[in-house]
């Protein structure tokens, strides 16, 4: 867990990546501060393990922490508009723009469309900057090695964002270099699904061969291996390429770096940041001296929307109704997932033994972005800025072979997966042997439906779901099952192009089906 007066590496990366430019003397140690990763007397001009192209790389890293990136419009599109959640907040908070993300369609004009669309391509054009750094700067002297980890961790990020476009979007443009005229990048047609889909393997095939197991602790939250093979997982995944997915999955689960030991309470406090669950991390940090300059949004938009201590936040994505009913009797991780507003019959607390008030907007919250009281009294603020997010978890990845095995099929493969998705079981319950039994099955169809069960429990309220329902060919029947009833799948699988973007390409872009 990351230190209340301590900055990481990452507040680091936010004047490297502003370039300014350091002499022998070195950083001076930032505001005095011994913090991980900092570049001080000691270790300038690079600490051990890392390189000199740091300075570009950086600026990358520290857009995962942007509003435009992991924050509103993120949380819309990835959570709100699936069957795990609701808008929440007040009826009206967020107008038009939240609403049709919750019940559809999602016009062109939504402005959370360009958010999303201008988040992705900054951290393109971040990738792209520290690529064009790497192979052309000759004024940095660096080993080959280096060189070629950083360039692994750019393309792993840049994977990243054109991963998230082409699920958001379809077709998009491809951008692998930069402009001279930065104008001109308005101007690219779209590239096919099927084009991106091979430029994203591509670039993370590099970074799984290039960046390294781990890193010193220092360095935590920056992009492994196992980060590159398990986003490469998810890839293969989404396109049904099953063996492929397996391969990638089983290389994380060698690695010998990842395990299920961290128990599933403590994963998503502050003191479970970076354990041996976390794989790829946007990491944020927060002190009385800087509150929020250096974290992300993330869990406050979540956060309760109250009064007092109790205003932690915007209120919105919600715990649906559905998934409350997906979990199995006894399961630990539905009151792990779901924070319960008390009622004026029953009193309900949150992991951290506070007494939740009645009256607060909404019945339910997330109770993965609960923040610990004791470091909302040390930083001096209520809004849980320091709060990691977690994009990729062991438990998706084990998950993530599982439903790959299984679909290859075969006696092995299919005992494969049902033995990944009991170990998933077996943390759940925490050694309360009555609940969450082994799933016993060795028919293909039903352990299908065990592991997409496993999936929605597992991973709830955790920007997976409707991504998945839509590759398993199932959005529409389940969203409209839960209300979402102007849900088209022949529409709304994809989300539009922002007209703001089609009007600056002069009509170069074109938009999507039923739009």
């Amino acid at each position: 867990m990351k230190t209340i007066n301590q900055l990481t590496w990452k507040a680091c990366l936010l004047v490297l990546s502003a370039g300014l430019l350091f002499t022998s003397t070195g950083c001076n140690k930032f505001l005095d501060t011994e913090r991980q990763g900092a570049y001080d007397e000691e270790n300038y001009p690079y600490p051990g393990g890392s390189g000199p192209y740091d300075q570009f790389i950086f600026g990358a890293y520290n857009d995962l922490r942007s509003f435009n990136l992991h924050s509103q419009s993120f949380i819309t599109a990835v959570s709100i508009r699936s069957d795990d959640a609701d808008k929440g907040s007040t009826p009206a908070d967020g107008g038009a723009n939240a609403l049709t993300m919750d019940n559809f369609p999602v016009l062109p004009s939504n402005g959370f469309l360009n958010t999303i669309w201008l988040g992705n391509y900054s951290l393109v054009t971040k990738c792209n900057s520290t690529i064009k750094e790497v192979n052309t700067n000759a004024t940095i002297v660096a080993p080959e090695q280096i060189k070629q980890q950083t360039l692994g961790e750019a393309r792993f990020l840049r994977a990243y964002a054109y991963f998230n476009l082409v699920r958001y979007f379809g077709s998009v443009p491809l951008i692998d270099s930069l402009f001279s005229d930065p104008a001109a990048q308005n101007n690219v047609p779209q590239s096919s699904a099927a084009q991106l889909y091979a430029f994203i393997e591509s670039d993370l095939t590099f970074a799984a061969a290039n960046l390294p197991l781990t890193w010193d602790a220092k360095f935590a939250g920056r992009v492994t291996r196992g980060a590159a093979n398990g986003l490469l997982a998810k890839v293969y995944l989404t396109q049904k390429k099953w063996a492929a997915a397996q391969a990638a999955a089983q290389a994380v689960m060698a690695s010998g770096v990842y395990d299920l030991s961290t128990p599933y309470d403590k994963i998503f406090r502050e003191e479970g940041e970076n354990s041996r669950e976390s794989i790829f991390e946007v990491q944020a940090t927060a002190s009385a001296a800087i509150p929020s300059a250096n974290g992300v949004q993330y869990a406050q938009i979540q956060g309760t929307r109250g009064a007092g201590d109790w205003d932690r936040g915007w209120g919105w994505n919600t715990p649906s109704v559905q998934l409350e009913a997906a979990y199995e009797a006894g399961d630990p991780r539905k009151n792990r997932t779901i924070m319960y507003t008390s009622t004026a019959t029953t009193t309900y607390q949150t992991i951290y033994g506070e007494t939740i008030p009645v009256g607060l907007p909404n019945p339910r919250y997330n109770g993965k972005v609960a923040t610990n009281p004791s470091i909302r009294s040390a930083i001096g603020n209520r809004f849980g800025y320091w709060m990691n997010v977690r994009l990729l978890r062991y438990a998706d990845v084990v998950l993530m072979f599982a439903e790959a095995a299984n679909e290859v099929g075969g006696t092995a493969n299919i005992e494969a997966a049902r033995v990944a998705l009991n170990s998933v079981r077996a943390r759940a319950r925490a050694g309360n042997n009555s609940v969450l039994p082994d799933v016993t099955t060795t028919d293909q169809e039903l352990l299908r439906q065990a592991i997409r069960q496993e999936r929605r429990v597992e991973l709830a309220m955790e920007h997976d779901r409707f991504w998945d329902i839509v590759r398993w060919g199932i959005a529409q029947d389940v969203l409209q099952a839960a209300g979402k009833t102007n849900f088209s799948n022949s529409r709304d699988v994809l989300l539009p192009i922002p007209q703001t973007q089609i009007d600056l390409s002069a009509g170069v872009l074109k938009q999507n089906p039923g739009y």
